[in-house]
């Protein structure tokens, strides 16, 4: 199964600008999701961040992987009208530099999901190159769960 962008804007609660993710190209729900992140010059973060030698904040970057992680995670049936809030990392590495002109393919993988928790691996590459790696844990909160 695949999602364009308006299928993004549904699952995801996130807008322009901190929507990092372009397209969900393979979604197996509780297997793997693959998401794209097109990298373009005409980006805010560019213009401050290094505009002599521009590159992606390594923040941005963890982002568009834990917006991947989201919908990912929220693909699930029983995981419909919920919120995928970010709950931390572990083993992330920078292995990388990503530049306007490059395209992130994240894949997120699930490592365990019990109850309103999910935990993923998720690698981002360009080309064939590992940009970044690491474990993503979300807590899918729903409407009655939220104080």
């Amino acid at each position: 199964m695949e999602m364009d962008i308006k299928g993004i804007l549904s699952t995801l609660p996130h807008r322009y600008p901190f929507l990092m993710i372009d397209r969900i190209v393979e979604l197996v729900p509780g297997v793997r999701a693959v998401g794209i992140k097109n990298v373009t010059a005409n980006e805010p973060q560019f213009t401050g961040h290094w505009p002599e030698n521009p590159v992606m904040p390594g923040v941005l970057m963890l982002e568009a992987m834990a917006q991947v992680g989201g919908v990912f995670l929220l693909s699930e049936v029983d995981s419909k009208g919920k919120t995928a809030y970010f709950a931390g990392m572990d083993g992330i590495r920078f292995r990388r530099t990503v530049i306007p002109g490059d395209q992130l393919r994240i894949t997120a993988e699930l490592v365990r999901r019990k109850g309103g928790m999910g935990k993923v691996a998720i690698v981002a590459k360009v080309g064939e190159e590992v940009a970044v790696e690491g474990e993503f844990m979300f807590a899918l909160v729903g409407p009655d769960d939220q104080s």
